[in-house]
């Protein structure tokens, strides 16, 4: 029996921002906040906020552009958040499970298979709408999957890597024969679209694959996973349930040691922390899953690397594989999609895995917030 990813979908949102775009709105937004703090500016006791350009963006990232599944609140000054209407639970369908669904059923047909043939789906992601039922389970409701098991889980960006290595894990211990991994990101609202270094960062999308046991195999043979965790709070995300009675705590004179609320509990992150921190770690661990499985890195053909940054992706790349390395065996699509958390290694693997041959070897990695790095090695059969 061989564990092998058979199938995988993508599902795209249905509006782009370019960096221009945006740039013009952050601007504008500057522009205003200046404006309305300029005598508190002059007088030293509040900074200027600085504009933001295209070029600045593409050089620090690579990004040129972002999907969105809403686009006018984010460009409007006044607002400049996703402006995405209530969806009454259990009448409508929500809006994350929407996209997963879309991404698995894709997958699905990828792999040439029905709802009811999967045993389990787990959806792997940084970001949950809410707490409980669990998203998975209304996806499986919705793809008509009868019977099973359905679960949500959350390694920020390494959640992909770390959800196939879950399927992997149930198939070879006989919990289930076939697993779906959806990773469905809605990182627009998870953004402060009012920083001018992160601002930038993030888009939408879902994605999904297949993980089935297999007598004769086909796809890609999963051959080993490894993952890894270490606490930091270089990128963070504190926004959840605990925020009311944090703000009630800070209202009441029974807490004095408690001056005032977090007043931003949005994506941050250290950014050139995180750069000298995590590269280093994700090709050390690339390195060492390789070695323990006896393959030069020579041998390895791809390398589809969650999409956070441009510059970290090439350095990745020089350090596992050498200096002269083919910048093709780290394929991107950060230019079109931005950084899309766990879903981003997966649009990179569904839009290249068909351009290995039988016997090539890839590494399917992600990295991010925990920090957290997953490795996956996978064979094209």
């Amino acid at each position: 029996m061989t564990t092998c990813i058979t199938g995988t979908g993508l599902y795209i949102p249905p509006y782009s921002i370019s960096n221009e775009e945006l740039v013009d709105s952050f601007n504008q937004y500057v522009d205003n906040y200046n404006a309305k703090h300029a005598d508190a500016i002059e007088a030293g006791t509040v900074t200027a906020l600085e504009h933001s350009s295209a070029a600045f963006i593409e050089k620090v990232s690579g990004i040129k552009s972002r999907y969105v599944m809403e686009k006018d609140g984010i460009l409007d000054p006044e607002i400049m958040a996703p402006v995405i209407p209530y969806r009454n639970l259990g009448e409508e369908l929500s809006i994350m499970a929407e996209m997963g669904a879309a991404a698995l059923k894709d997958a699905l047909a990828d792999a040439g298979l029905e709802a009811n043939d999967l045993d389990g789906i787990i959806l792997a992601c940084s970001n949950f709408q809410r707490t409980y039922p669990a998203v998975s389970i209304e996806i499986q409701n919705e793809i008509g999957m009868v019977g099973g098991f359905a679960y949500d889980m959350n390694v920020a960006c390494s959640a992909a890597t770390f959800g196939l290595s879950q399927a992997h894990g149930s198939i070879v211990s006989g919990l289930a024969k076939r697993v779906a991994v959806v990773n469905v990101e809605i990182t627009s609202a998870h953004l402060n679209w009012r920083n001018r270094d992160s601002h930038f960062i993030f888009g939408d999308v879902a994605t999904a694959s297949i993980v089935e046991e297999l007598d004769t195999p086909k796809g890609y043979e999963i051959l080993s996973t490894k993952l890894f965790t270490q606490f930091s709070t270089n990128i963070k995300n504190e926004y959840g349930f605990m925020d009311r009675s944090e703000f009630l705590a800070a209202q009441t004179e029974m807490y004095p040691d408690i001056k005032e609320p977090v007043t931003d509990k949005l994506f941050l992150q250290n950014g050139r922390k995180v750069f000298r921190e995590v590269c280093p770690k994700v090709s050390e661990i690339i390195t060492e899953h390789l070695q323990e499985n006896d393959i030069a890195t020579s041998d390895v053909k791809m390398m589809w690397l969650h999409q956070a940054n441009a510059n970290m992706l090439d350095l990745i790349l020089r350090t596992v594989v050498g200096r002269d390395a083919d910048k093709a065996i780290v394929p991107s699509v950060i230019a079109e999609f931005a950084n899309t958390s766990s879903a981003s290694p997966m649009i990179v693997f569904h839009r290249y895995k068909d351009a290995l041959k039988s016997g090539d070897l890839g590494v399917i990695c992600s990295f991010g917030a925990g920090y957290s790095i997953g490795s996956v090695l996978v064979r094209k059969v």
